[in-house]
């Protein structure tokens, strides 16, 4: 049974399932986050009928994965759902070397456990290390680098903007950056080398902005976007844009909208609650028909616009395991 995208949308409404170890040892490797909503989650990926999906790792679980002659097989209430195969991760998800620089953040965004993580700050050496493995796969189709915020957003810029010049001295694939924008970030990434810029609004919602993402701006967010359009190109500029954290559907869709009349993508991720802010943020993820409801409405929307996620060659929209993207998976 292959997935479509009614059973994606069940996979990622819950979002995690029970695997069995000895199919664990046999990917080649799974990925923990380091970054965002979801960092210091053990998860896996399954392919299956087009469609990817990322599930973290938790025996707790309404879904199991299971052997299912040569593929696996997801199973809910004592039934296969779907069957596939396990993709193995090259740096965070298939396919990418997708690496975090600053494992640490001066910002606390109540959703994201990263400030409390104080995770690992890469130097150079190791980003290389890292996509020069990835690239012995045989695999490596793009390079995206994210990063928290370890000093400044102006510190992460020039860190970035160096490592992609270096990156792009040595690789012909395309090269996607996630950071908090500055005044020169757009400017400065685009002529070291990166072929995509990802700015996130996180919501659209300016209350559940600013209880949220206390000391950033989406105002600030939303003009350096439409000016990373300007410099980066259509269809070369995307936003994370959460679900879960108590806006409506019309707000997501006048966001989407507004984000899209000025050339941008928004990708749509699903809160993934983490045990470290539990008490500080009240989320809910999103049931399988919400996701595809805002999936399929928002890639009415991008066509509108003339935008095509399915263009987009690094970060997530291009690998969609944890997300419904349009124009890929609805």
């Amino acid at each position: 049974m292959e997935m479509n995208a009614e059973i994606k949308a069940l996979l990622v409404s819950i979002g995690s399932a029970n695997i069995d170890e000895e199919l664990l040892r046999e990917i080649t490797r799974t990925t923990i986050p380091s970054a965002g909503p979801g960092a210091g989650l053990e998860s896996f990926f399954i392919k299956s009928g087009g469609h990817r999906v990322r599930l973290s790792i938790n025996k707790n679980s309404p879904l199991k994965v299971v052997r299912c002659c040569s593929d696996v097989a997801v199973i809910k209430d004592g039934k296969t759902i779907v069957t596939g195969k396990l993709e193995s991760a090259l740096s965070h998800c298939p396919e990418q070397a997708y690496l975090t620089m600053s494992g640490k953040c001066v910002y606390d965004c109540k959703f994201c456990p990263v400030p409390k993580l104080d995770g690992e700050v890469k130097v150079p050496d190791k980003i290389l290390q890292l996509v020069e493995e990835a690239e012995r796969t045989g695999q490596l189709r793009a390079i995206s680098l994210t990063s928290g915020v370890e000093k400044s957003p102006e510190d992460e810029v020039r860190k970035a903007v160096e490592m992609v010049k270096t990156l792009r001295a040595r690789y012909s694939v395309p090269i996607g950056v996630s950071v908090y924008p500055t005044d020169t970030s757009s400017e400065e990434l685009k002529e070291a080398g990166a072929t995509e810029i990802k700015y996130n609004v996180e919501t659209m919602d300016p209350e559940i902005f600013a209880k949220n993402c206390p000391g950033l701006s989406l105002d600030y967010v939303l003009k350096s976007l439409e000016k990373a359009v300007s410099i980066f190109g259509k269809n070369r500029v995307s936003s994370n844009f959460i679900l879960g954290l108590g806006e409506s559907d019309e707000c997501v869709i006048e966001g989407v909208t507004r984000l899209a009349k000025i050339g941008v993508i928004p990708n749509l991720r699903p809160i993934s609650p983490h045990p470290l802010r539990k008490s500080e943020v009240k989320v809910q993820r999103p049931s399988a028909e919400r996701l595809l409801k805002l999936a399929r409405l928002t890639k009415a929307v991008l066509e509108e616009h003339g935008l095509q996620a399915d263009l987009a060659e690094t970060m997530c929209l291009t690998c969609t395991g944890c997300d419904i993207t349009p124009q890929r998976d609805v």
